[in-house]
């Protein structure tokens, strides 16, 4: 199976780079499914119901978000009805929608998508997401239920993604980090095979700080004093992710290779 998996969407930048290009690169790649993380993409915090719905008419099939699961509100009638949508398994005990589902792709094969977040550094103290992934992976047996699966990791530490790459090492085809908007240079196939790439970055404009327009952001650096709004930069975004081939036999990843199209970035392509 040919899985693409790109990173946090930023604002109507990244909108529109998903918009123009995905169905494209799904033709172009043969990819088999699509996972989209956009927690950012309404103005850069949360998804709205709008924005959700042109993320999967674009050529997403399944829409993960994070920390910023429910700031646009109309995201928690939205997600309770429209399965497509993924939050994190340990964001609150009383969040609607689902933090783990499975799904098929165009040829009836099962691939089951997850999503958590991290506790390090992170603004809030969610619940322990090792104890959460390890019970959905044995609900769901890599090669059994589920013929891939995919782990999005929506963490602030590097160091707390690589823990939970090598904890699913084997369990899962491919872990893949979010939140901090930087490509990893570090994609590969762990000892167990399972894909891994500590974070995919984001789909957004790079000359920004972190998919911000730069005045703000270095004006609080530098005084430490706030004036205005984080405002989404405006430029051409690059599609920021992740692309794995897995064995549909067993699961584990066959091959890996960071994505980058458009953009700033110096162009990466799975072919």
């Amino acid at each position: 199976m040919k899985i693409l998996f790109l990173g946090d969407v930023m604002g109507r930048a990244g909108r529109t780079a998903i918009s123009e290009r995905l169905a494209g690169l799904r033709e172009a790649w043969k990819l088999d499914f699509v996972v989209v993380n956009g927690e950012n993409s309404s103005n850069g915090m949360g998804l709205s119901a709008d924005h959700a719905k042109l993320l999967l008419n674009a050529g997403a099939d399944v829409v993960t978000l994070g920390d910023h699961a429910f700031d646009q509100k109309d995201m928690m009638p939205f997600i309770a009805q429209e399965k497509r949508v993924i939050r994190p398994l340990n964001f609150a005990k009383d969040a609607p929608g689902a933090g783990a589902r499975l799904f098929e792709d165009r040829r009836g094969r099962k691939i089951l998508v997850a999503q958590v977040l991290g506790q390090v550094f992170m603004k809030r103290p969610f619940d322990d997401p090792f104890s959460a992934v390890e019970k959905v992976l044995k609900s769901y047996p890599l090669g059994g239920q589920a013929q891939a699966i995919l782990l999005d990791v929506h963490c602030e530490a590097t160091s707390e993604k690589m823990a939970m790459g090598h904890f699913c090492d084997g369990k899962a085809s491919m872990v893949v980090g979010t939140h901090t908007h930087v490509p990893t240079a570090d994609a590969m196939i762990l000892p167990a095979g399972t894909a891994y790439l500590t974070d995919a970055g984001m789909c957004g404009d790079y000359n920004s700080v972190i998919g911000m327009e730069k005045a703000e952001p270095m004006r609080r650096f530098i005084t430490g004093m706030a004036r205005d709004r984080f405002t989404p930069a405006k430029g051409e975004a690059s599609l920021s992710g992740f692309f794995v081939e897995t064995d549909d036999r067993t699961g584990l990843a066959k091959r890996c290779q960071p994505v980058r199209v458009g953009g700033r970035l110096p162009e990466q392509t799975p072919i």
